[in-house]
């Protein structure tokens, strides 16, 4: 599925779904951008149990915890005990081949992968053994 991140205002959604995109992922939780992305897979990023709640009312598909880094796995279980199970949560921000499996375990369908992924200046074959280690260190715990 391909779509764009850092989706801050309806235009933004506007030009994704232009450009055939189906995914929009957006920092936070902005209802007009979560409207906007009717009939299209939205993510926004959240970090309290209000701004789920206020997102998911907005029409959100799924939620991403973010920054992860600023929270920890015990506080996404915590969220997953009153967030509906239906709902994917994912991981963002800080997640790394030494956490994954932690955030996994915890309850989130995902992680956002930035430089712990891929970095400017690496190969192809590199940022493949990353991902490789990444997927293997997401199904260890």
């Amino acid at each position: 599925m391909i779509g764009a991140g850092t989706v801050i205002t309806p235009a933004d959604v506007a030009a994704v779904r232009q450009a055939g995109g189906r995914l929009i992922v957006s920092p936070n939780v902005n209802p007009a951008v979560i409207r906007a992305s009717e009939g299209l897979v939205s993510l926004p990023g959240y970090f309290t149990p209000s701004e789920a709640f206020a997102a998911l009312e907005a029409g959100a598909t799924g939620l991403k915890l973010f920054p992860a880094e600023g929270a920890s796995p015990a506080y996404l279980k915590a969220q997953c005990a009153v967030i509906p199970r239906h709902v994917p949560l994912l991981a963002v921000g800080g997640v790394t081949p030494e956490n994954i499996g932690l955030w996994m375990a915890a309850g989130a369908a995902g992680a956002g992968l930035g430089s712990a992924l891929y970095k400017p200046g690496m190969t192809a074959h590199e940022v493949g053994t990353r991902a490789r280690g990444l997927v293997a260190a997401a199904k260890r715990d």
